[in-house]
């Protein structure tokens, strides 16, 4: 049984990695109802937080039907990062996570996110402040290293390990990589041999397949896989690789009514939640994933990603669902 702190994931976990724009709870409640074992949330500026600034304070919206769920910080300033702990644990989530992996170039130009990976001391203060700062169980996001030149992620691993956290997940690339090329698991397979370590290890980047999932559970001995840009849009990867992992067989994909229901709900509940404007706009980048591979989807892509009104999007995913009702995908 893997846990973090006292939260129970199961066996071999499946997690949604926390996305910017993504991982919101319209979308969270897709993956969980697909199988996923742990969510985060998008990640929040420790000095939004403590300004009270509403773009910030709406990301620790937590509905019962997600549970367990982490709430993920971002920030370089000790003094804003403990004062964020405190006010994330009134949100009560089962975990805080601390972002030190992000790689965009204004998180990382202020020693926030991958920035931190240049600092190793100051990334091993600041996680030590906040998992003192709170009750909750504390776990970190993060990459290799800053560059092929400098991964230290044994190091880091073991220091992080020393001054408290309950979990590390592990996106096999540095920052200088972005999220070009290759990822490479062997650095995070080290960490997971080494005998200081006994935290939970998850695993992140280039997993898009059952196949691949269990290749790399076995290759890696991993504790869990974190999945991020492969869900986008196609919440059913978690289910698909459960019944890979349960049967060995791969699961039939979605049908185009199940694809069009998570469309259609997926688009209500965000402008439910972030209005009219914000939640047609952010939910553009699913379309793609929700429809791939259909022909002549194209015409009707154009329009959901230009559209503006609600009742206009669900009449082009009503002509969707019914001009491919017989399409089988393979």
């Amino acid at each position: 049984m893997v846990k973090i702190g006292d939260v129970a994931l199961g066996e071999f976990p499946f997690l949604l990695a926390p996305m910017e724009d993504v991982s919101d709870p319209p979308f969270r409640a897709l993956c969980k109802e697909q199988g996923c074992d742990m969510m985060y949330t998008e990640f929040i500026s420790v000095e939004g937080l403590i300004r009270d600034a509403k773009k910030s304070v709406v990301k620790l919206d937590i509905y019962p039907e997600e549970r367990p769920i982490g709430v993920q910080i971002f920030g370089a300033e000790l003094d804003s990062m403990m004062r964020a702990a405190e006010i994330v644990e009134e949100a009560q989530p089962e975990v805080l996570d601390i972002n030190f992996g992000c790689p965009v170039k204004k998180v990382v130009c202020k020693m926030a996110g991958a920035g931190i990976l240049q600092d190793v001391d100051r990334m091993v203060e600041l996680t030590e402040a906040v998992v003192k700062s709170t009750k909750l169980p504390v776990t970190v996001k993060t990459r290799l290293g800053w560059d092929h030149n400098s991964i230290k992620i044994e190091e880091v691993a073991e220091r992080l390990q020393d001054v408290g956290i309950k979990a590390l997940s592990i996106h096999g690339r540095t920052r200088a990589q972005m999220y070009k090329g290759e990822a490479d698991w062997s650095h995070i397979a080290k960490v997971k041999e080494n005998p200081r370590i006994h935290i939970p290890i998850f695993g992140n980047g280039d997993i898009d397949s059952p196949e691949k999932a269990k290749l790399y559970k076995e290759r890696y001995g991993v504790d869990g896989i974190m999945i991020g840009r492969a869900a986008i849009g196609y919440p059913w990867i978690f289910r698909e690789i459960k019944h890979y992992f349960e049967t060995g067989e791969l699961m039939a994909p979605p049908t185009i009514h199940e694809r069009v229901d998570a469309a259609r709900r997926h688009l209500i509940r965000a402008v439910e939640w972030k209005g009219p404007v914000l939640g047609v706009l952010e939910t553009r980048r699913h379309y793609t994933n929700y429809f791939r591979g259909m022909p002549g989807v194209k015409e009707y892509r154009k329009k959901l990603v230009s559209l503006m009104e609600l009742p206009d999007l669900l009449a082009v995913l009503e002509e969707i669902e019914a001009r491919y009702a017989d399409y089988v995908f393979s």
